[in-house]
């Protein structure tokens, strides 16, 4: 970012080191949010190359970050030195890469609250985006919440006999009745009020959701599930996936794990549970639902425990002039009409952005749906970095020059 003419800043008092970096020219502003930290690689064995040495394999390039993030980082310092060579002068931009987002970007908030003024931008690009499986560039404009728990149950002091399971509760069975509380078999949480901020679309959110072309079917066969919850398939899948809050249960642990039998009580079991929460809903609040839940329920001995602080929903207004100039800029590189998405159905660090600088944010990238991120032998193709980082020198161009 220093050779590109930006002035660089390591920001320490914010958890890991925030690099933000400023400088270019004009009245507008862009903003770029990317993160330097990535998942551990294990496991080791399955990757093809070391992970953290880039190298290229039948056009395309193997690392571990590869994707998420570097690749997409890389890409918008090549669209600007582009730019720059192109028009002979750097636009005013600024940079925020944090080293916190795979750990859920606990720190962030009080940094962009703290940095609001000098953040300030008409619009921002956020860390990722590419194409689908038909080569289609994608867009989206937020992201889901996240709040993820523990439910820890104990029922004995020390694992007992399986014998007494006749007069002593064992504490999977406690836990499985409460887990079984939180959910119906269609996939809709029954936990009462979780469901009373969640903002209805509006036309241009729903709109956006019946131009995404439906790979649910391809989806399903990939994923070898004979169905999906509440038989869902069109724009009703991408209405659930994309746009309603849900609840998973992404570990279940307790008792004897290894081969063959041993006849044991446990003393003790947990679960691991993540909501995927969408605009309104505050991580917060359905933590206290979660626990006024199981408290009716009877299940007042079972010790709930954050293990995030957990992320906010945000999702941009698709009417924003923003977007329609991003769809353009991606039609003319791609040559084809690109996909919005309302937001993804994942969770990231959006809403502080959205919420302090009052300003659109839209993902565009250089991944694939076969990019492997977080996965042994993550990648990205060399041909879909070079589209991207076209795409990125394309919006800049529309953006600063109007043409």
């Amino acid at each position: 970012m220093e050779a590109l003419g930006l002035r660089v800043e390591v920001v320490f008092g914010y958890g890991a080191p925030v690099v933000f970096a400023e400088g270019g020219e004009g009245e507008k502003r862009l903003l770029f949010y990317n993160h330097y930290d990535v998942q551990p690689p294990d496991p080791l064995e399955l990757w093809e190359s070391d992970p953290f040495r880039l190298e290229e394999r039948q056009g395309a390039w193997y690392g571990r970050g590869s994707s998420d993030d570097k690749g997409e980082f890389v890409a918008r310092v090549m669209a600007l030195a582009l730019f720059k060579e192109a028009h002979g002068f750097l636009p005013r931009v600024a940079f925020v890469v944090e080293g916190e987002e795979e750990v859920g970007s606990p720190h962030l908030e009080s940094f962009v609250a703290s940095f609001a003024d000098r953040l300030r931008a008409e619009a921002i690009f956020w860390e990722s985006g590419g194409v689908d499986a038909q080569d289609r560039p994608v867009a989206y404009a937020g992201l889901k919440g996240i709040l993820a728990v523990e439910l820890r149950a104990k029922t004995a002091a020390y694992d007992l006999h399986s014998s007494y399971g006749a007069v002593v509760e064992n504490p999977l069975y406690r836990l499985s009745r409460a887990l079984a509380s939180l959910r119906s078999e269609e996939g809709r949480v029954l936990i009462p009020g979780f469901y009373d901020r969640v903002r209805p679309l509006t036309p241009a959110e729903q709109e956006a959701l019946e131009g995404i072309p439906d790979e649910s079917e391809a989806l399903r066969r990939a994923f070898g599930v004979q169905s999906f919850l509440g038989g869902v398939q069109g724009a009703e899948f991408y209405k659930k996936l994309l746009t309603e809050p849900c609840l998973n249960i992404n570990g279940l642990h307790g008792g004897y794990q290894g081969a063959g039998s041993k006849t044991v009580l446990p003393a003790s079991a947990f679960a691991k549970l993540d909501f995927r929460l969408v605009p309104d809903q505050e991580p917060e609040e359905v933590l206290t639902l979660l626990k006024r839940h199981l408290e009716a329920q009877g299940f007042h001995d079972l010790e709930v425990v954050p293990l995030e602080a957990g992320e906010r929903p945000a999702r941009s207004d698709l009417t924003h002039p923003f977007f329609a100039l991003v769809r353009r800029a991606l039609e003319e590189v791609y040559g084809v009409k690109p996909i919005l998405y309302p937001n993804m159905a994942g969770s990231g660090p959006m809403h502080p952005f959205l919420h302090h600088l009052k300003a659109p944010a839209v993902g565009l990238g250089v991944g694939y749906p076969g990019s492997r991120v977080h996965s042994p032998n993550e990648h990205i193709r060399v041909r879909d970095f070079e589209r991207g980082s076209l795409a990125i020198l394309r919006v800049l161009e529309r953006f600063f020059l109007g043409r």
